[in-house]
């Protein structure tokens, strides 16, 4: 895809500077003493700026960021990669590990209820999976280990953005939308939402927390002990 976005890119460039070449929908006769000069200085301007766009943004931006995004964005998650599910909602983030089974339980949206923190809509009386499940408000992840999101809007548009990892992801309600990456640093780190989502928009943050091998399986095993 994106060496396909790459070729599109270039065609239009060059369709563009043949316009230009060619005069195709030019500007009328020249009529004045000066109209000379400014023509000359907008031919000039036309192909500095043509240059610039052609040089940096279509071959720097288009054939090397490309590949880049797309081993961020379009390659698969690596094997063994710790799954955590996330739900986005006006002003909020929750994320939810699967407990000791390794399985998550089913999500039934009739079933959400933050009253009840019933965040994901799960029906621990009836789906023996979704018993074990552990919910919290702050993301904890191990350092050093693939990381794969599947994230859920309840409402509306919401973003995950975390600075530090350099990743920005919208959600879309209705879809539930991958993302993979891997932390190297332990540390906290904020997550907002960059997308204008309601009056709270401006309060809806959580945190990431990056934490050792060793302190992420104690953290674990404390939040399974409660369950």
């Amino acid at each position: 895809m994106g060496r396909l976005f790459a070729v599109v890119v270039t065609v239009i460039a060059l369709i563009s500077a043949a316009i230009f070449a060619l005069h195709i929908w030019w500007l009328p006769p020249d009529i004045s003493v000066h109209g000379g000069g400014i023509d000359r200085q907008l031919n000039e301007t036309m192909v500095v700026v043509a240059s610039v766009l052609v040089g940096f943004e279509i071959l720097v931006l288009t054939f090397v960021g490309s590949k880049l995004w797309a081993g961020v964005y379009q390659t698969p998650p690596a094997p063994g990669s710790l799954q955590i599910e996330v739900q986005a909602e006006q002003f909020a983030f929750y994320f939810r590990y699967a407990g000791k089974d390794g399985k998550f339980g089913g999500m039934h949206p009739e079933l959400m209820n933050d009253a009840t923190e019933n965040f994901f809509g799960l029906d621990p009386a009836n789906d023996t999976t979704a018993r074990d499940d552990i919910v919290v408000a702050s993301l904890v992840i191990p350092a050093n280990q693939p990381i794969l999101l599947q994230m859920h809007a309840k409402d509306v548009n919401h973003s995950f953005y975390v600075p530090e990892l350099r990743i920005q992801q919208d959600f879309v309600p209705g879809m539930v939308i991958p993302l993979h990456f891997t932390a190297t640093t332990p540390g906290k780190y904020e997550l907002v939402c960059t997308q204008l989502c309601g009056l709270g928009h401006y309060n809806m943050r959580a945190y990431v927390e990056v934490k050792t091998a060793a302190d992420f399986s104690h953290w674990l095993k404390q939040k399974e002990a409660e369950q």
